[in-house]
């Protein structure tokens, strides 16, 4: 279990916002899934000690996964740590995500960290994966909407 990828992008929009898309479920379920994919958020409660579950279900074969975590720490709007297991026996470990929010002069910073990646998931296939995500999290948390 050595597996670990590190993200870095800057978002047009203020850290408290961006935190939100991480906290909230229905944002969390808008985003988190790369292209091609769906998602439900069965449960979160975003408070430490408190935790996630949700699935993803790639819509050209039906085929679902399904993980979770346990918050260990929640710093808004600057910081979020989890861990994050998936359900198959077949990925096993936990693995620990930590999301950094910085406010930067045109918006937000983001750093994320994900360590653990079981040795079944090729971290290059992790990566596309999050680039996807950050697209999607990027249409979500930029648009400045008022009214």
């Amino acid at each position: 279990m050595t597996g670990t990828v590190r993200l870095h992008r800057v978002f047009a929009c203020p850290p408290a916002k961006l935190y939100r898309a991480f906290t909230e479920a229905d944002a969390y379920a808008t985003w988190l899934p790369p292209y091609g994919f769906t998602a439900t958020v069965h449960r979160m409660e975003a408070r430490v000690g408190g935790g996630f579950h949700m699935s993803f279900r790639n819509f050209t074969t039906g085929q679902s996964h399904s993980f979770g975590g346990t918050y260990l720490e929640l710093v808004p709007p600057a910081r979020i740590r989890h861990t994050d297991r998936f359900d198959d026996p077949a990925l096993p470990g936990e693995m620990m995500v930590t999301i950094d929010l910085t406010a930067v002069i045109c918006g937000t910073e983001l750093a994320i960290v994900q360590e653990g990646i079981p040795d079944q998931i090729p971290v290059a296939a992790c990566y596309l994966g999050w680039q996807d995500s950050l697209t999607k999290l990027a249409r979500l948390v930029e648009p400045d909407l008022q009214g």
